[in-house]
């Protein structure tokens, strides 16, 4: 029988940005781990919905960051 992610369990997502974001910044980016490398920032983790991505994505574009990928990696 095929098991259906429950959509009350936050999903893991990748963010990549071009530019440096320190790692420093994990706590304003709710605790996503933060890694730099060849020219490119990466948020791994937890967000809790659609609501919070889309608040994530913001504070990038704030940051004037250009966003590369977003990628849903899978649900908790």
């Amino acid at each position: 029988m095929k098991q259906h992610p429950d959509p009350n369990r936050p999903m893991t997502y990748q963010i990549q940005v071009q530019g440096r974001i320190d790692e420093g910044w994990s706590d304003w980016f709710s605790g996503m781990i933060v890694t730099f490398e060849g020219g490119v920032t990466t948020l791994t983790g937890p967000v809790a919905d659609q609501a919070a991505l889309r608040g994530m994505l913001c504070k990038l574009w704030d940051l004037n960051l250009a966003l590369i990928s977003v990628v849903q990696i899978d649900r908790r």
